[in-house]
């Protein structure tokens, strides 16, 4: 496999409501936002503990997990078979929050691979492509430092106003791009749409579950509240330290994500100045806007429109994009990172 490939929508379903911008991104009816508020783009990750759910359906009818498991140097890249093997390394998502997300963190690789035996945590990074309502805003991290214990209770007793009082709280708009490390506390207001790098895991230790979720042991993903607050970042931090504003910037070429990505995933917005030349690489497109064409060395020619979103295999090689196109280019780790 060596052309890059359109892929439909692919939304599997999720406990809170969303889905609207989704559908007009992609130019579907109103009556398809219902699907569900998040779609896997390029996806190689299941939902925790199922079997398919999650998994990107190529449209010869081979999940893209099995593709790339027959082939993955054609997929991925020599270098990046001898890092990480036949991992893709990499789940993108268009994210369209339909109403606020409950305060929620994600383990480490360190963590993941002890107490879910992943070789992956999940870090992750928000692009914010969209907004709606009054008042679109999200939360990352503590504002202040808080002992753990009183997490705990706050856990305990559900008590989220303690919980959403105690992040930092952020209004933003399209251009923001937001880095959420394993371990910091967060969540997502009504109203955001964003474009989501994360690794391919869906671990997710969800502190505000009630009216959320079925049970505790879902949020804690069967490992206790105890356990799992060990991989909470309770310290104080400063949301300008994650937050990178890219609206203004006008290159061609723009750096998406904050210092300290890199060694989890890249994404770079693209605006062919008529044309962009790109090295080869595994990489996920998402077409914002405008229309053009996608050109590589091995893989032919496609047309791209608005809502178009493409997975792109390594053995295409060098490729060029061209026209009134804006594109998010989402890719695996840096390598040496």
């Amino acid at each position: 496999m060596s052309a890059p490939i359109k892929l439909p929508a692919n939304q599997p379903p999720q406990f809170y409501r969303g889905g609207a911008a989704i559908a007009a991104l992609r130019g579907m009816s109103d009556s398809d936002s219902e699907f569900g508020p998040e779609d896997w783009v390029a996806s190689t990750t299941t939902l925790y503990g199922q079997a398919e759910n999650g998994l990107t359906r190529l449209p010869d009818g081979r999940m893209l997990r099995e593709a790339v498991t027959a082939d993955p140097e054609r997929w991925l890249g020599a270098r990046h078979v001898a890092a990480f093997a036949d991992s893709t390394a990499l789940l993108v998502k268009l994210l369209d929050a339909g109403q606020r997300l409950p305060v929620h963190f994600h383990p480490s690789d360190s963590f993941a691979r002890k107490h879910f035996d992943s070789h992956f945590g999940k870090t992750e990074a928000w692009i914010v492509v969209g907004t709606s309502g009054p008042d679109p805003r999200v939360y990352p991290g503590f504002r202040e430092t808080v002992p753990s214990a009183t997490v705990g209770e706050w856990v305990r007793d559900q008590d989220r106003d303690a919980m959403l009082g105690a992040l930092n709280s952020v209004e933003v708009r399209a251009g923001d791009t937001v880095y959420i490390p394993a371990g910091l506390p967060h969540a997502i207001g009504e109203g955001v749409f964003v474009v989501e790098l994360q690794q391919p895991t869906d671990f997710s230790l969800t502190l505000e579950w009630r009216d959320f979720l079925a049970d505790q042991d879902k949020a804690h993903l069967g490992i206790g509240f105890d356990t799992a607050l060990e991989a909470l970042d309770t310290t104080a931090r400063d949301p300008e330290t994650l937050i990178k504003r890219t609206a203004a910037l006008d290159e061609p070429t723009v750096d998406l994500l904050a210092e300290g990505a890199s060694p989890f995933f890249r994404a770079d917005r693209l605006r062919p100045a008529p044309a962009l030349a790109l090295d080869a690489s595994f990489a996920v497109l998402v077409v914002l806007d405008g229309e053009g064409t996608l050109r590589t060395e091995h893989g032919g020619d496609l047309e791209l429109s608005k809502g178009d979103t493409l997975v792109v295999p390594h053995a295409a090689g060098q490729t060029e994009v061209s026209g009134g196109l804006t594109i998010i280019r989402c890719r695996p780790p840096e390598l040496g990172s």
